[in-house]
């Protein structure tokens, strides 16, 4: 089996295409494992499709589905292209519908389509935070100071995702046009390096609020600055990728 190691501003991904439609759960956690493993945050299969370039099944490092990952997206994007799976603009299916990407040289941008307002009105510790859907569920709430973005991974922030069944991301906006946030993301079960479904329903709240101007970088724990912007009501998520290398197994 022929795989390819990608990173998307630190998310890493294993990424391979097949005929074989199948469960890659066990797969995904055999080879995602850090230690007895190759080592990623996720493994993606891209499969044929009548109607788009290919269709992904994406697997969670502890192998569980995910309708959505925008960095994945990103670094699907850039191996189907190099693969002459699809030309440099092309749409593929997630569970979350169509993904329009677009390959400029190793810089990917993603088109997330319309973020959707799930609750307005949730208070948890004294914070408010926001439900959205941007393909996965997310919950925003922004923070007064930076130096109070997570680190690492705390009973708050596991609860938070085990109650809502959702990702948390708490964010900082430092001004008009660029915001540091921190993603717990579920599935992976800890603050990640970057992630590209967070950081669109954080820029989308955060504008929606005006907060802040359209076309906008957000800055993850990876330092990666990534350029967010809307287009008739679609956000829009661009940013560099790395092929790591590939891996027989």
């Amino acid at each position: 089996m022929w795989l390819s190691k990608y990173s998307a501003s630190g998310n890493d991904f294993l990424i391979f295409h097949t005929f074989k439609k199948d469960d890659y759960s066990k797969l995904a956690k055999k080879l995602c494992n850090r230690h007895n493993g190759i080592g990623a945050d996720g493994l993606v299969a891209l499969l044929p499709h009548t109607k788009y370039a290919y269709e992904w099944d994406f697997y969670n490092s502890d192998g569980s589905n995910a309708e959505m990952c925008g960095n994945a997206s990103r670094c699907v994007a850039h191996y189907a292209y190099k693969n002459q799976l699809a030309p440099k603009k092309h749409s593929f299916l997630a569970k979350a519908g169509e993904i329009k990407v677009e390959v400029n040289g190793l810089v990917v941008e993603v088109n997330f389509g319309k973020i959707k307002m799930l609750d307005k009105n949730i208070i948890e510790n004294n914070l408010h935070f926001y439900l959205l859907d941007s393909g996965v569920p997310h919950l925003v709430a922004f923070i007064n100071e930076k130096s109070n973005l997570p680190k690492n991974k705390n009973d708050f922030l596991q609860n938070l995702r085990q109650k809502y069944n959702a990702n948390v991301n708490l964010a900082y906006i430092k001004n008009k046009n660029k915001i540091h946030l921190a993603t717990y993301e579920r599935g992976v079960e800890e603050i990640t390096l970057a992630c590209g479904s967070g950081m669109a329903a954080t820029f989308y709240l955060a504008l929606s609020n005006k907060k802040i101007k359209n076309d906008c970088i957000l800055i993850p724990p990876s330092g990666d600055k990534l350029h967010f912007r809307t287009e008739k009501n679609d956000v829009y998520f661009k940013g560099a990728v790395q092929k790591i290398g590939d891996v027989i197994i």
